[in-house]
């Protein structure tokens, strides 16, 4: 029986040459046609010149952006730490109120989340009627009075993190209506 390769060559199919040695292979894929040689420094047109101009204009530009957007976030950032640092000097020890044996917990929304702050009964009462407010500095929620809360909103209004105004008037609950009330013989 014949090879594959015999039968392939009898019905017609010719056999790959193969190099003398592989010296000369290697000379044959040396040798490549030679592409016409350009002058180094070609003239170019009018309009390359003036596209190549447009495109270092437009990178200057943007850089400048860059940099300006660069300095305005680094004096946001300083003018954010330089209120931080009088909200620190403002929040001393004796205005702060929060109490150790605190133990209700008064919950409010601030940054999307809902936080909380341990405070008395009587603390409790005032900070909803608006007497007292929250303050967030360095991670923690501290209780101040009224005076404070504003002497710190005007240093710092990102800091006021509860605030009750007693001049609003109150929202309308959709719930309040005598139909959406609870029956006292409901068992659940």
């Amino acid at each position: 029986m014949s090879s594959l390769r015999d039968q392939l060559l009898g019905l017609g199919f010719k056999a790959a040459p193969k190099p003398q040695n592989k010296a000369a292979a290697k000379a044959q894929k040396a040798v490549k046609p030679a592409k016409p040689k350009q002058p180094a420094h070609s003239p170019k047109s009018r309009e390359e010149m003036d596209l190549a101009r447009a495109y270092a204009m437009r990178a200057q530009q943007e850089k400048e952006e860059r940099l300006e957007a660069e300095r305005q976030k680094q004096e946001q950032a300083r003018l954010r730490r330089e209120a931080r640092n009088k909200l620190a000097a403002l929040l001393s020890a004796d205005k702060v109120l929060n109490l150790a044996d605190a133990d209700i917990a008064r919950h409010f929304e601030y940054g999307g989340k809902i936080k909380r702050v341990y405070v008395s009964a009587e603390q409790l009462k005032a900070l909803n009627a608006g007497e007292l407010g929250v303050v967030q500095h360095n991670g923690r929620y501290l209780l101040v009075s009224a005076a404070t809360l504003a002497e710190a909103e005007a240093v710092f209004a990102d800091a006021i993190a509860f605030k009750v105004n007693p001049d609003s008037p109150a929202e309308d609950d959709p719930y309040s209506d005598p139909k959406y009330q609870i029956p006292d013989d409901l068992v659940w």
